[in-house]
């Protein structure tokens, strides 16, 4: 081999997969009042994201056996030939969508004042519990690798105690919602309200669960079976994230959390 090719040979970057970490990141819970389990009456924001892209692809089997396979979360970045391979839309390798809405709503001061809950319900149907103390990681890679933790382990804890800070829980929504609970959906053709108004317009004790298309692109069909209200929030085409911070900021304003 001579001297350029090796040179070339040195320069090739390593192909890079969304494999788990070495270890989790260091959760420390920022919240000071968080909903208990059994409090069905404290007023609340519920967030569902739906039709989440979270799967995971196996991208490579171990020569030990099972202990050696590695999985990758599949992304668009990342596994544009894998999804060809699988006769499938790249727009359904889109877990950055969720990852944004989940920065978004956790470090809203409505989920530090304990009036937040999150689900995250993925486009193959696993309903996930997301502890609003977690601290999820800034950086995608590392997300992805928390998310194929997650969906083969199917509970993450903290590193500083037992306590589950995402798990996969049963479904359907519907039985972990309050029972006094407005739950809607969100469509470019309802009428468009302010958030604020529609959040003021809720009953004194009434929780409202959003249900967040955490998708490029598909129906927004996904709560119609048991939702109660659809409306739109925006005369413009709205991101995942920005409609979440739309609800969040409006519920701060009404239930005056600063």
């Amino acid at each position: 081999m001579s001297e350029a090719e090796q040179v070339a040979g040195k320069r090739k970057r390593a192909r890079t997969q969304s494999c788990p970490p070495p270890e989790l990141p260091q959760l420390v819970a920022e919240q000071h009042a968080p909903i208990p389990s059994h409090d069905k009456d404290t007023q609340r924001l519920i967030v569902i994201l739906s039709n989440a892209s979270l799967e995971t692809y196996r991208a490579s089997s171990g020569r030990a056996g099972a202990k050696d396979e590695k999985y990758s979360l599949l992304n668009s970045d990342e596994h544009i030939g894998i999804m060809r391979k699988m006769n499938r839309d790249i727009s359904e390798a889109r877990p950055d969508i969720t990852h944004q809405c989940l920065l978004t709503l956790l470090d809203s001061p409505v989920n530090k004042a304990g009036r937040l809950q999150i689900f995250i319900h993925t486009a193959k149907g696993v309903l996930i519990e997301v502890n609003p103390s977690v601290r999820i990681p800034r950086t995608f890679k590392r997300f992805a690798g928390l998310m194929v933790q997650l969906l083969h382990r199917l509970s993450i804890r903290s590193t500083n105690s037992q306590e589950k800070l995402l798990k996969v829980i049963k479904n359907p929504i519907t039985d972990h919602l309050p029972p006094n609970c407005r739950k809607v959906t969100m469509s470019f053709e309802a009428p468009v309200v302010r958030t604020k108004d529609y959040i003021e317009s809720l009953g004194p004790n009434e929780s409202i669960a959003i249900f967040v298309g955490a998708m490029a692109k598909g129906h927004d069909d996904f709560a119609d079976s048991f939702k109660d209200d659809t409306i739109s929030i925006s005369n413009y085409s709205l991101s995942a994230s920005v409609a979440c911070s739309k609800f969040c900021h409006a519920a701060e304003e009404v239930w005056d959390i600063l």
